[in-house]
């Protein structure tokens, strides 16, 4: 399992269709500024001239962001980029967009706010509603954590698939739309802290184990409260590691 946002930053946008170059880069102009909220995107003969592409390319381009909640189109008047208040911030693109524009530690601790809203909740319906494979499942995940020699990105991933994993289990597919969310949260904290066995990370199957014992157990609370523990350990890290940066500024 590999995502656009762990290969944010590197090679991987060729064979992108004319559609989706127009979408991604207007919509990371958007995020990062280069068209304020409140302001008219260039006309559309501008941007197909910009883009070399035909009008009926840009016009479903400008759908698809209109779609997002990130710009509206009034006749006689242009194209407006909208408030932040009304884009889907539960977008993939979106949050990809935020992190190739540098994420902040204000949009992390506000990823982090999400996950503490619904993950918690998700760990106590899947102790009411796993099965014995699911609660296997967990434990191999969760000792996967503890393998020696993790970077920082492999170790985002194994976290990740245990948290989807817990989504899963819960037998709500409203939990496993939040996909995104906490896959954004999960690497921007590990890509911003130094590797796991300098910063306290080394606890980190113990504290994930703990999560599938409450869940075995048919443990509710424990696993709401052993949730909250992991994401607010986490939610820590990035403080601490915004606070090291600015020191070392």
């Amino acid at each position: 399992m590999r995502s656009r946002l762990f290969e944010t930053g590197h090679a991987g946008k060729k064979g992108r269709s004319s559609h989706a170059q127009v979408v991604d880069e207007l919509g990371r102009e958007i995020v990062g500024g280069v068209f304020p909220v409140g302001t008219l995107l260039p006309g559309d003969a501008e941007l197909v001239q910009r883009f070399k592409v035909s009008r009926t390319v840009l016009r479903e381009a400008m759908k698809t962001l209109a779609a997002k909640g990130m710009i509206v189109a009034k006749a006689r008047v242009g194209t407006r980029v909208t408030e932040q208040n009304m884009w889907n911030m539960f977008d993939s693109d979106i949050i990809v967009w935020h992190f190739e524009n540098g994420v902040t530690e204000t949009f992390l601790t506000q990823l982090y706010d999400i996950r503490l809203a619904f993950e918690p909740f998700a760990a106590a319906l899947a102790a009411k509603r796993a099965n014995t494979s699911d609660v296997k499942w967990l434990t191999e995940l969760a000792e996967a954590m503890a393998v020696p020699g993790h970077t920082p990105e492999s170790l985002a991933m194994a976290d990740l698939r245990f948290h989807l994993a817990i989504a899963e289990a819960s037998r709500n597919p409203f939990m496993r739309t939040l996909g995104s969310l906490i896959e954004a949260a999960l690497i921007g904290m590990f890509r911003i802290s130094t590797p796991p066995s300098q910063n306290g990370f080394s606890n980190i199957a113990e504290t994930h184990m703990r999560i599938v014992h409450a869940i075995a157990a048919g443990d509710a609370d424990g696993a709401r409260s052993a949730m909250e523990a992991v994401i607010i350990d986490g939610q820590d890290h990035v403080h601490e590691a915004y606070a090291d940066f600015v020191q070392s500024a």
